[in-house]
């Protein structure tokens, strides 16, 4: 694999490789997009467990009965759900060598998912820049779409997280 230009592994011995999360700050690019993958089938357990663990009682989420009554005619996943599967679906690829998540804006849930639902995700680096406050440190601003197996958008975010430089990273290695 070494000088194949293959990424995401690195050689450790001889036939021997190491999976590699996520990237240093100068290997982001503006304008590049993941596609992170697999992708998730959602069920009617995960969102059970998730608005029962987040103590969210919503009938539209728990109560069959209730949902037959509605436009949707059934259960919604909760976009409690929704957005953990498809944050934790990109930090893999984007923030795997993050220091810290900084935050998540512009959160918008723009179609209903459904027990069955197969969920994919995307993310497009928006921007970056040197920290000011972290030396050897870098801000990566991204957007992230859920979308499902038909291609319907059904989430979307901006979430920014701190990682660091190869010159931190090598500086840190050598301490240990």
């Amino acid at each position: 694999m070494e000088g194949t230009g293959i990424t995401g592994y690195k050689q450790v011995g001889p036939q021997r490789y190491r999976e590699v999360l996520g990237f240093h700050y100068e290997d982001f690019t503006v304008g590049d997009v993941f596609e992170h993958r697999p992708g998730r089938t959602v069920t009617e357990a995960d969102n059970v467990l998730m608005n029962t663990l987040c103590m969210n009682p919503s009938p539209l989420h728990l109560d069959a009965a209730y949902c037959e009554q509605t436009v949707w005619e059934r259960p919604l996943i909760s976009s409690l759900v929704t957005f953990s599967i498809v944050c934790g679906m990109s930090v893999r690829s984007t923030s795997g060598r993050a220091t810290a998540n900084l935050g998540w804006d512009k959160i918008r849930l723009t179609h209903p998912v459904f027990a069955g639902d197969t969920l994919y995700a995307e993310s497009r680096i928006l921007s970056k820049r040197l920290s000011t406050r972290r030396t050897g440190e870098g801000i990566i601003t991204c957007e992230t779409v859920g979308l499902t197996a038909k291609g319907e958008v059904f989430l979307s975010f901006e979430r920014s997280f701190l990682v660091p430089t190869r010159e931190r990273a090598v500086e840190e290695r050598a301490r240990y």
